[in-house]
């Protein structure tokens, strides 16, 4: 990480699931300061506790609010743009805040870091950006479309954008909820056995992020290539993990969700340029030249495929209980 030496690196929400992640990570680098932006105060002060650095700064803010996020990005070389709603129930009740915080305020941070002359931005993306049902997806999608319409007219400041399947244990997740209906004895509830989850730690999504902060070029998504499961198989590996006893229910597929989710769409996949763990996909340079636009096709778009998760490497139960016994938490819920 030596692209970090004396930089000064900016995490919104940084007191999320990924900022926490990374800040492990980094914080015994040669790095010269991490700023936390959140809104979260509990949160912050539980890491400033914890970590007791002087390296690390804590502002309180809200992307939402263009000179709060301007405020903290003085003197940044390098943000990571992790503040989102990412909660698909939540967004689907609540749309209007999802507009708010997921485009709005990634258009405030990206507006915030040309005016102060930021090296580069990454910005936090999910599968459920790509062919979006929810609300959810379709602002974290808007959010991709601001980042790529900014890149094409700036030279200064990098825009990147990274894109995660599910993250296991993040906030939110399903391990999380399967663990704790088990640690109750309780029913776990499937909505779909069939719906297939990309499964991805959150020490692969950091090294995702540090690729694109490495290599990437104005307008770029990179996604990693990662295995996934189906959600029966899930939840029968997290009852053998944990010698449980609980019976699966099933109780249909929820408001927003989809069977299986995809990471790149097949008109992406006519393009990538691909790596050995990662995807690459680079920015659509067309403007607004319209014959250009309408009337010049690609024909490699009707050979490929999407990238989702049931035509990605599947996880048995075998395979899986590995990747689920090499994550921190779930030694943690084990031992207690």
């Amino acid at each position: 990480m030596d692209f970090l030496k004396n930089k000064i690196l900016l995490i919104t929400g940084g007191t999320g699931s990924f900022g926490k992640e990374i800040l492990k990570k980094i914080i015994n680098t040669n790095v010269k300061k991490i700023i936390i932006f959140s809104r979260d105060e509990k949160k912050q002060e539980e890491i400033r506790d914890e970590y007791k650095n002087t390296k690390i700064k804590f502002y309180i803010g809200d992307t939402r609010d263009f000179n709060s996020i301007d405020s903290a990005c003085k003197n940044v070389d390098y943000i990571f743009h992790a503040a989102a709603l990412k909660q698909v129930p939540t967004c689907e009740f609540y749309p209007l805040e999802a507009i708010k915080t997921n485009i709005l305020g990634t258009e405030n941070v990206l507006d915030a870091a040309i005016k102060n002359k930021v090296k580069k931005v990454i910005v936090l993306s999910t599968d459920k950006a790509v062919y979006p049902i929810n609300a959810m997806g379709l602002t974290k999608a808007l959010a991709e479309k601001v980042m790529l319409s900014k890149s094409r007219n700036i030279k200064n400041t990098i825009f990147c954008a990274t894109r995660y399947g599910n993250v296991m244990f993040s906030r939110g997740s399903v391990i999380p909820k399967f663990i704790n209906q088990i640690q109750k004895k309780e029913d776990i509830t499937i909505t779909n056995p069939k719906m297939t989850r990309f499964m991805m730690s959150l020490d692969e999504s950091v090294n995702l992020v540090m690729f694109a902060m490495k290599n990437g070029a104005q307008g770029d998504i990179f996604v990693q290539k990662s295995p996934a499961t189906t959600i029966l198989t899930l939840a029968n590996t997290l009852k053998e993990i944990f010698k449980s006893k609980s019976k699966i229910k099933f109780i249909g597929t929820r408001h927003g969700e989809k069977e299986h989710e995809t990471l790149v769409s097949k008109e992406e996949m006519a393009k990538i340029v691909e790596y050995q763990k990662f995807f690459k996909i680079p920015n659509d340079q067309r403007d607004c030249n319209y014959d250009i636009f309408f009337s010049k096709g690609n024909n490699k778009i009707e050979k490929v495929n999407e990238y989702n998760s049931s035509n990605t490497n599947q996880l048995n139960e075998i395979r899986l209980k590995k990747i689920l016994l090499k994550l921190d938490n779930i030694k943690k819920c084990i031992k207690y």
